[in-house]
């Protein structure tokens, strides 16, 4: 079984000043900003490489999780795992019998190799995890 890091998704205060971070400072490649700017797109990325990427939540994504922007919420949101969708599949079945509960589901997620379908679930700690493949 072959599993890679898409992404992880950073809380941010200020979108353009951690865009400017990302880039100017660590040199990585911003990506959908101009779109984030125009509001076609809920958050910009930063590329690491080809198949891994950090994304940007703006305050009002955290508030769609329930957490209050006024209080310090957690800088890491999530992180995701890529799976080919056999072992995807796999991973599904695994969490039921361990009785895991799948928070949610969705489709045509934006990820670092484009357009993927996406589950989220939580480890023991409670850290949030998304597994996803590409069609």
């Amino acid at each position: 079984m072959k599993i890679v890091l898409d992404h992880i998704v950073l809380n941010v205060r200020n979108v353009a000043d951690s865009v400017t971070f990302y880039r100017d400072v660590l040199e990585l490649e911003i990506e959908r900003f101009d779109e984030f700017e125009k509001g076609r797109v809920l958050f910009p990325s930063a590329r690491i490489n080809e198949v891994t990427v950090i994304d940007l939540f703006p305050p009002k994504l955290w508030q769609i999780r329930g957490e209050n922007v006024n209080e310090k919420a957690p800088n890491l949101n999530h992180f995701c795992l890529t799976y080919t969708e056999s072992d995807w599949n796999k991973l599904t079945e695994r969490l039921r019998f361990h009785g895991v509960k799948i928070n949610r589901y969705a489709d045509n997620n934006w990820g670092a190799q484009g357009i993927g379908i996406s589950i989220y679930f939580n480890d023991v700690d409670g850290n949030e995890i998304e597994a996803r493949y590409y069609q």
